[in-house]
């Protein structure tokens, strides 16, 4: 009989392997968690060649470390603590920073609870293919686990733990390496605590542990000057402080503390919202707060108190007798602020700084506030910032040197390329080299002592107005992540690659199971053109019983993504495809995107289908979901599909099949409107390019929009609410569905007051079917563009949709106010969106083909992915957006550089605009045609008349009469491409030729 021996852990052991912390819980409870650890002697060091750890020959770190730093001369190790990876992430992800580096899990744990947006970026640092990282468990080798001492803070726990380790590293490369009698004492390589902390340095040095400050590490380096840019200007008391940070009074009242906030917003004191920074004014913000109809309104730098837009904020609401309106006139800050001193900012007694001040001042105190007061206030705190790298350019005129050959150290001024931002300092040695070209910069801190954020260079992104740079920075910009898919997740592709094709129908084949074979169905997509992700298709049939059976089918995207894999996570990282003019940034890898899930004609190609019958009348009788093999029988553009549909010589079945979808698409989009959907609009233009090869825009003219556009949206629609039906009904708590909130009232009232006073047009908002009823009647018969303009308006009144876990909100509120539809989800497009792979997901286990992965089960994991859907997915849209002012410059660039060569230099691009605001000192206006707005401003102010929302604009001549213009009013203006202050990209800048002439203004 085999002896089996039972080995007790002795009870002294208990407290090592015990880890002891306390927990808040969502509601505020605070709960004591116990969690067993298991220590072990077998957790490996990482190092090439150990001969006491097994499988050292797998491993990252090379066997002498970097012998590249000259205070290490015969190799090192760095081994950082957190805050190198809070402060530092740009400096250690630079490519130029290379040293074998050991990541302790107590660093990445403690990394994770600081900052989640940090924890990620180290976690792809990890990855990287160019960096020697090697992450060691510290918390599970014996020799290395610690025990939080009494009366220890956490934070004084984890610095002796990362003490700790770099001393157990040393000792065991001694012991791993021992003298050989008769041979020189090997060359050990010093394991080296990079650390922030003065104190922790101090006490490692104590314990004779090799330590040193990332300055002091960098400076010491063979490319030391590109690198000492990248340094965060937090924690550097070292270095000597600029002449604006010596002595200096505040200009900002200190932020109160956190508990003092936390106890004021619950107690309904204070409240809580994110900051908003005013485009057309640098000096006003505004918080939208629940409490209050209105934003609270915020006037002046002081009691917008260094907060930067998107930051989660806490403002402090003034007395009812100090709320004031917003102003009537754009103030830009370029102009306000081109006397000050990037060195100077904020240093009081100085003149040029001083008159910046006196300036701001007199600005505020002259600027007209005529429209009804709102709530004012202050901000008292910040929660959460929502710093990041921003693209910038360095304005020459903060230079003290221009000397390209020069080294000193410069602060200068960073614009950034968004008006919402703040200039930022910083300090570099490369200024001069950097003028004219486009730069990330991150925000380091905002000192009560300063006028602007401090912050740090990081990388030139190339030259201003090149397309590369461009391009690159609206990425960066609206945080759209392009890196190229990396191989852990091109592994997860099907190993066959452009070769795979659905293999022959058997019983035995996986991708047959469950399937219904629909290849011999009339099946054809309509697609924009150019469409090479094309995950849609359709088809129509009559059936013997006069019934018609129509069907959507959709790429089986969720066949080849499987959850919890690289590719998954890659895609909920990325959450959407990004479109713009002449790229297209895949959320997926392009082998499925455009290849093996693409729904391409004449091929066999794996689906999952929605099919519906109906009456002739668009009544659903019933319908199914299917996975499904299909083969498309052809891939129309939205032009081809409706010359096909509208020639009476085709009478084929797929002609006929397109006319059955064209009947019963306009009999659902009668019964949608009649359910009181809206018919809203956006300014959508086609650019056309120079040639396939190249992307050069050459001109720029409205899309036109066809019937066969309108077929396939309502498709899309019906299955998008038939799946949201299934799978709400399946999974009530997790279900992923998509919602638009009725707009509050008060975001209509700007606009029915225009409409009510310039037209005598009443909008009703009291329901989507009142407001759809109004805005078919808001008609001008002189001017058929006005319906269009002002269901543009009132599309900008409108709240965003967003992606929802069905569990986490009342079901009151699952509505889509726009399509008037109680419930609705995303499916039909799994290549460019996450949320619809999640929907397949569901919308499969509902039918009892897969079972349903946990996370999908998990309403807190579903929150969290669809927190990230929704933000990927708002920032596409804005990144798609600037593409196309971008392009539209370009193209505007282009056309009146032929009208020069056509007509000279008289010739001009003018376009006829309609005004949409007035201003005390200008006008906005929309030029329909471009589907691009813009601001005319004139030199001094005119006669403003806010309640009548007018501008009366005097003659130059005192015997003319004078000119009255109003929102509403058609006008003509010279469209002209400058280059912006801001972005340093070609900017469209209109001035007024009729009915009066700005430029004489």
């Amino acid at each position: 009989m085999v002896e089996i021996t039972i080995l007790k852990r002795p009870r002294a052991e208990a407290v090592i392997t015990q880890r002891k912390f306390f927990k808040k819980t969502a509601r505020g409870k605070v709960i004591k968690v116990l969690r067993e650890r298991y220590l072990r002697d077998d957790v490996s060091c990482g190092i090439q060649n150990c001969t006491d750890c097994e499988g050292s020959a797998m491993n990252e770190l090379p066997a002498s470390g970097d012998k590249a730093h000259p205070s290490f001369p015969l190799g090192h190790f760095v081994l950082p603590d957190t805050n190198v990876f809070l402060s530092q992430m740009d400096l250690v992800e630079s490519p130029l920073f290379s040293p074998p580096i050991i990541l302790l899990q107590t660093v990445m744990e403690e990394v994770r609870h600081r900052s989640l947006p940090l924890f990620n970026r180290l976690k792809a640092l990890t990855r990287m293919d160019d960096k020697k990282i090697w992450i060691f468990y510290d918390e599970y080798r014996s020799e290395t686990a610690i025990v939080r001492e009494e009366g220890e803070t956490p934070n004084d726990r984890n610095d002796r733990g990362i003490r700790k380790a770099t001393a157990w590293y040393s000792s065991h490369l001694n012991l791993t390496r021992p003298p050989i009698r008769g041979q020189p004492p090997p060359k050990l390589p010093t394991v080296v605590l990079m650390t922030e902390d003065a104190a922790n340095r101090q006490k490692a040095e104590k314990a004779g542990i090799a330590s040193i400050s990332v300055r002091k590490y960098v400076e010491g380096m063979n490319d030391s000057t590109s690198l000492l840019d990248l340094l965060a200007a937090v924690g550097t008391d070292d270095i000597e402080p600029t002449k604006a940070a010596a002595g200096r009074q505040a200009l900002y009242p200190e932020y109160l503390p956190s508990a003092t906030l936390l106890t004021g917003v619950k107690a309904g004191q204070l409240y809580q919202g994110h900051y908003n920074a005013n485009q057309y004014n640098y000096l006003e913000g505004s918080v939208p707060v629940p409490a209050f109809t209105k934003p609270v309104l915020l006037i002046g730098r002081e009691n917008m108190n260094r907060a930067v837009n998107g930051d989660v904020v806490v403002v402090e609401v003034f007395d009812e007798k100090e709320w004031k309106a917003p102003a009537d006139e754009v103030v830009d800050q370029d102009s306000a602020t081109k006397n000050d001193d990037a060195e100077d900012s904020g240093e009081e007694g100085e003149d040029e700084s001083n008159q910046v001040l006196a300036s701001e001042s007199k600005l505020l105190q002259a600027e007209k506030r005529t429209s009804e007061k709102q709530p004012t206030g202050r901000i008292v705190g910040v929660i959460k910032r929502n710093w990041r790298a921003y693209v910038c350019h360095i304005d020459s005129t903060s230079l003290t040197s221009s000397n390209t050959t020069s080294l000193s150290q410069q602060t200068v001024f960073a614009t950034p390329v968004s008006r919402l931002l703040p200039r930022i300092r910083l300090r570099t040695r490369q200024a001069p080299s950097l003028i004219g070209q486009k730069i990330l910069v991150t925000i380091d801190r905002w000192d009560v002592t300063s006028r602007y954020p401090e912050g740090h260079f990081v990388r030139a992104l190339g030259k201003v107005e090149s397309k590369e740079a461009e391009q690159e920075s609206l990425l960066l910009e609206f945080e759209v992540p392009y890196r190229p898919f990396g191989k852990a997740i091109l592994d997860c592709l099907p190993e066959q690659g452009e070769q795979w094709v659905v293999p022959v129908k058997s019983e035995s084949s996986p991708e047959w199971r469950d399937r219904e074979d629909l290849r011999d169905l009339i099946i054809c997509s309509i697609d924009p053109p150019n469409c090479q992700d094309i995950d849609d298709a359709l088809h129509a049939r009559l059936l013997p019983n006069g019934n018609i059976e129509a069907g959507v089918h959709i790429a089986d995207v969720s066949h080849f993504v499987h959850p919890d894999t690289p590719m998954d996570s890659e895609a909920a990282s990325r959450g959407t495809t990004v479109y713009l003019v002449d790229k297209r940034i895949d959320m997926l890898p392009s082998l499925l995107g455009t290849n093996l899930c693409s729904l391409r004609p004449f091929v066999e190609r794996l689906a999952f289908s929605a099919i519906w019958e109906m009456t002739p009348d668009a009544d659903i009788v019933n319908v199914r979901f299917t996975k499904s093999v299909i083969a498309s029988k052809a891939a129309f553009t939205y032009e081809e599909a409706q010359i096909r549909k509208d020639d009476p010589h085709h009478q084929d079945d797929l002609t006929s099949s397109i006319r059955l979808l064209n009947n019963l698409a306009q009999k659902l989009k009668a019964k949608r409107m009649a359910a009181g959907a809206l018919n809203l609009a956006s300014p959508e233009v086609k650019i056309h390019l120079d040639s396939s090869e190249s992307s050069d825009p050459i001109d720029v003219e409205q899309k036109e929009m066809r019937e066969t556009n309108s077929l396939v949206e309502e498709f899309m629609l019906l299955a998008n609410i038939s799946v949201a039906r299934k799978i709400e009904d399946t999974f009530p708590q997790t279900a992923v569905l998509r919602r638009h909130l009725p707009p509050p009232r008060t975001n209509f009232e700007k606009l029915q007051d225009i409409l009510m006073r310039r037209k005598g047009m009443k909008l009703d908002v009291s329901s989507s079917g009142a407001l759809a009823a109004s805005l078919d009647l808001c008609v001008d018969p002189a001017e058929p563009a006005f319906n269009t303009l002002v269901r543009i308006m009132a599309t900008r009144c409108m709240l965003s949709a967003e992606y929802f876990c069905s569990g986490s909100v009342g079901k009151d509120t699952f509505g889509h106010y726009g399509l008037a539809s109680p419930i609705y989800t995303h499916f039909t497009s799994p290549i460019r969106r996450y949320a619809d792979v999640l929907a397949h997901r569901q919308l499969s286990a509902s039918i009892g083909y897969s079972p349903l992965h946990a996370t999908l089960h998990s309403k807190p994991h579903v929150e969290r992915v669809l927190d990230v859907v929704n933000r990927r997915h708002r920032m596409a849209q804005m990144a798609s957006r600037a593409s196309v002012e971008f392009y539209v410059g370009l193209a505007l660039k282009g056309r009146g550089e032929r009208e020069r060569k056509k007509g000279g230099d008289a010739a001009e691009v003018l376009e006829e605009a309609y005004v949409i605001r007035t201003f005390r000192n200008g006008l906005g206006v929309f030029v329909s045609k471009l589907g691009i707005e813009g601001l005319v401003m004139f030199k001094r102010d005119m006669q403003f008349d806010a309640e009548n929302y007018t501008i009366t604009v005097a003659s130059p001549s005192p015997a003319e009469p004078t000119t009255t213009i109003a929102v509403f009013d058609k006008v003509t203006v010279r469209i002209e491409v400058e280059k912006d202050k801001n972005t340093q990209r070609g900017r469209v800048k209109m001035t007024l030729v009729h009915p009066v002439d700005s430029r004489a203004l």
